[in-house]
């Protein structure tokens, strides 16, 4: 089976936070998942690089788009690095290759009959002598009279155009736009309609979509799909390839998201593999991004798939609800957040991919609070799981110099762990990853239990034969953890490997003779919970007002 994952592209205007990696950690999950069972595995993703956050950060540091496209696209790429992001290929939106694929979609479009040119209005900054992307134009949103964006409403998620932004204002020098007429390029989404209505029924009865994907969806569905522009006057994207509109932009909305496509075509001919085989109908495709990105990825993506006459559709939409930070909405503007490479300073990766697997907004907002990180570190990290492991591998240097003990596992505990391949499994393929760890740690929580009872420490000098079953029985255990923790915990996991000499990893129990033994050492150490209270003057000392 070919199992692509495409994660969202985060704009590289600004560094990552704790929200981003929320809702992108399930792709990395998801992937490392699929190739422990030997599935053919493509996952991708990259920095937005073109469109107006970019401007917008450029124009206020005086520098070009170039300078911090490049900034922000190192630092991500360092970022997911040191978080165990395993992309097959991070790319980025301002690539040749991305721009020729673009441009090839747009004209197939074209062909298609899917794109028309017609004269707009759009608003017009004298003071700025440009034409606004929808971005530049703030104002208050017509549906629920939050302030929006003029090209949605993060509140209530309405897809707007500027001109339905009430109180409108230059987000540049803040003076209020005029209209002027222009001409764009229009995608005639409402021709998709039927199509697109069936394709959401089909993926509603196979289950694969979060209740918010499908929820938001069949609202945009009902209310009818309008015809979106899809040029814009932009100083820089894709540029447009019909003679006589070069200068023109393809817009942003409609670019990012044929990222997906370029990224593969670009694996493909850098690692000389096949691409196509991830864009058939019969492809499991995993689209892996927050609550704001859900219409682009339901009903744009798949209408330009539809529109190029692609099979491939999205069949699980991985759509996380928001994370908020000490009971508050995530700030950006305020600076209130915890930014990913400052995080990344103090505390183990392993940690942060726990604390947003286990606390996942998976089907509703949850919040990242530093007393419930640093708790969750000691109590579960380090007192369950890295206790389990240090006290059993202890105990075998300290009793049996090393050497792996001869006896039988434990029945019981060998039939829980197979079982659990299947359980763990099944469950991250349904994209319920917190539920799938929870799995785990359960029976880590079982297996400390196990070890309490059995007593080894008197089990040695009263029943020798009785100590080595226990014993093999744990390391069976540890064994096994090191494969089911994997996809989540791959630092760690890693870490088990090499104190256990297992070089093979695969999705199924793993028994006693693939294990060698040497150089124990501490998974994790414990935090220090005066840091709570470090951490959160030091969130407030960074708030801006």
């Amino acid at each position: 089976m070919s199992i692509f994952i495409g994660g969202a592209w985060p704009y590289a205007n600004g560094s990552l936070h704790l929200g981003h990696i929320a809702s992108l950690l399930p792709g990395d999950i998801l992937a490392r998942y699929y190739r422990l069972k030997k599935e053919k595995v493509l996952y991708v993703s990259g920095s937005d690089c073109n469109g107006t956050p970019i401007s917008i950060k450029a124009k206020q540091e005086n520098v070009s788009v170039k300078e911090i496209a490049d900034r922000y696209h190192q630092e991500f790429e360092e970022n997911f690095k040191r978080l165990g992001f395993s992309f097959d290929y991070y790319t980025r939106t301002d690539t040749l290759e991305h721009h020729q694929t673009v441009q090839g979609i747009f004209l197939k479009l074209i062909e298609n009959g899917l794109i028309y040119k017609k004269e707009i209005e759009q608003t017009y900054c004298d003071e700025c002598s440009q034409f606004l992307p929808d971005r530049y134009v703030e104002g208050t949103c017509p549906n629920c009279g939050q302030h929006a964006r003029g090209d949605q409403c993060d509140n209530c998620s309405t897809i707007l155009d500027p001109l339905d932004l009430i109180n409108r204002k230059c987000s540049l020098c803040g003076n209020s736009p005029m209209i002027r007429r222009t001409e764009h390029f229009y995608f005639e989404l409402s021709k998709l309609q039927p199509e697109l209505e069936r394709y959401v029924e089909f993926s509603k009865v196979n289950g694969n979509w979060r209740s918010n994907a499908i929820q938001l969806t069949e609202r945009y569905l009902r209310e009818g799909l309008h015809d979106r522009a899809v040029s814009r006057d932009l100083p820089n994207g894709v540029s447009v390839p019909v003679k006589g509109y070069e200068e023109k932009k393809i817009y942003v909305w409609i670019e990012a998201v044929s990222g997906y496509y370029s990224a593969s075509k670009q694996w493909a001919n850098e690692s000389d593999f096949e691409n196509e085989i991830f864009w058939l109908k019969n492809t499991k495709s995993y689209y892996v991004h927050g609550k704001d990105n859900i219409p682009f990825h339901t009903i744009i993506w798949p209408s330009i798939l539809t529109g190029i006459r692609n099979a491939a559709l999205p069949t699980h939409i991985v759509s996380n609800e928001y994370l908020t930070l000490e009971k508050k909405k995530l700030s950006t503007s305020k600076n209130w957040a915890v930014w990913v490479p400052d995080f990344l300073e103090r505390y183990h990766p392993d940690s942060i991919r726990y604390f947003l697997t286990i606390n996942a907004p998976e089907n509703r907002d949850t919040d990242f609070s530093w007393w419930e990180f640093i708790y969750s570190h000691n109590s579960e990290l380090l007192g369950a799981y890295g206790n389990f492991v240090n006290r059993t591998l202890k105990f075998l240097e300290k009793y049996y110099d090393g050497n792996i003990p001869v006896g039988d596992v434990n029945a019981p505990i060998n039939k829980i762990v197979n079982e659990l391949y299947d359980k763990v499994g099944q469950l991250i393929e349904q994209t319920q990853f917190k539920n799938a760890l929870e799995e785990v740690f359960e029976f880590i929580r079982l297996a400390n239990k196990y070890f309490d009872k059995e007593q080894p420490w008197k089990q040695i000098n009263d029943h020798p034969e009785d100590c080595k079953n226990t014993m093999a029985s744990c390391l069976f255990v540890i064994a096994n953890l090191s494969q089911l923790l994997a996809p989540f915990l791959p630092f760690s996991s890693s870490e088990v490997r090499a104190m256990l000499g297992i070089t093979e990893m695969k999705w199924e129990a793993i028994n006693l003779s693939s294990i060698k033994f040497c150089n124990v050492k501490p998974l994790f150490e414990r935090i220090d919970v005066k840091k709570i209270d470090e951490e959160l003057q030091r969130l407030n000392n960074q708030v801006t007002h």
